[in-house]
């Protein structure tokens, strides 16, 4: 296997986000990310604003990458602090999907249908959160007079 493919792929990082598109809004018209809230909860600083999402990024894909490798309670862990750290950034599908899946846990129903809801709620989020960071990018780079990002 090449060093390539075992390397995670973060959204941020692809040249060309041709699916923000094509994804629907899995729950009505509101946006993946509460940007007042995350204005407020950082204080009005952009750069925090930005370093907190791309830490959610990273932190998402990773608890919803072990939740198939851990027990229930691992699950319902993983769940509890995916739910926290998507309310700090205002991604409240995620949140209310979060904790519908440690609800599953307690009540000890089926996962299935919670994890695919709480999936599909992330992929929402992040790829917002990449569209986020690329309009900074491109922002940053108008103004230092940088030529746009060569695209493939």
């Amino acid at each position: 296997m090449s060093e390539l493919s075992q390397q995670p792929v973060f959204l941020k990082d692809l040249h060309q986000p041709f699916f923000l598109k094509e994804l629907p809004s899995i729950v009505g018209d509101e946006p993946p990310i509460d940007v007042g809230h995350l204005a407020r909860t950082s204080l009005g600083d952009r750069d925090l604003e930005l370093q907190v999402l791309e830490l959610f990024d990273r932190q998402a894909e990773m608890l919803l990458g072990c939740m198939p490798e851990v027990d229930r309670a691992g699950v319902a862990s993983a769940a509890h602090m995916l739910a926290g750290s998507a309310r700090a950034i205002g991604a409240w599908r995620v949140a209310d999907a979060a904790e519908a899946l440690e609800r599953a846990v307690a009540e000890s129903r089926e996962l299935a249908s919670a994890l695919q809801t709480l999936d599909c709620a992330v992929v929402e989020a992040r790829l917002a959160i990449c569209a986020m960071l690329r309009t900074r990018l491109s922002t940053e780079r108008a103004r230092s007079g940088a030529p746009p990002a060569q695209r493939i």
